[in-house]
């Protein structure tokens, strides 16, 4: 189920940071999309690891490595991102249960999950970092090109 899941939209977070500050070459790293949301550090290195064992990702090691997309950005879209991050939770079996759980609320939220699912199908990370830009904030600048002859 989509609908409200923090280490979902938290996932969507780190890859648009990823697609919008690493550009097309570059990478980032977890301690600075770390900085940028707000979030621990610790926190986000299972989703990290997770968006890099699907692909959607690419770890790239040693002092300027960091994280950059594993595939173009309007080939990602926000249900590969959630379903990266969300395949190994439980059925939610620990929820609420209950005859008007089971038999109103239940079949509405599935109801619900379905059409977000649809629309998050159609929407890319691609769009988001339009989006983003159309937002206001501004990538930073690539560092100049700079060689000595």
């Amino acid at each position: 189920m989509i609908l409200r899941r923090d280490r979902a939209m938290t996932a969507v977070l780190i890859m648009l940071d990823v697609a919008f500050h690493a550009g097309r070459s570059g990478t980032v790293s977890a301690a600075d999309i770390a900085e940028r949301s707000a979030l621990a550090r610790r926190g986000i290195e299972p989703l990290l690891q997770a968006l890099s064992r699907t692909g959607l990702l690419e770890s790239i090691r040693g002092p300027r490595g960091g994280y950059r997309l594993g595939r173009p950005r309007r080939d990602i879209s926000l249900v590969d991102i959630i379903n990266a991050v969300t395949q190994d939770d439980g059925n939610g079996e620990d929820g609420p249960q209950g005859p008007l759980f089971n038999k109103v609320i239940e079949p509405c939220w599935k109801q619900f999950d379905k059409e977000l699912t649809a629309q998050m199908k159609k929407t890319t990370l691609d769009d988001l970092v339009k989006k983003t830009e159309n937002c206001g904030l501004k990538r930073p600048l690539s560092e100049p090109i700079t060689f000595s002859i």
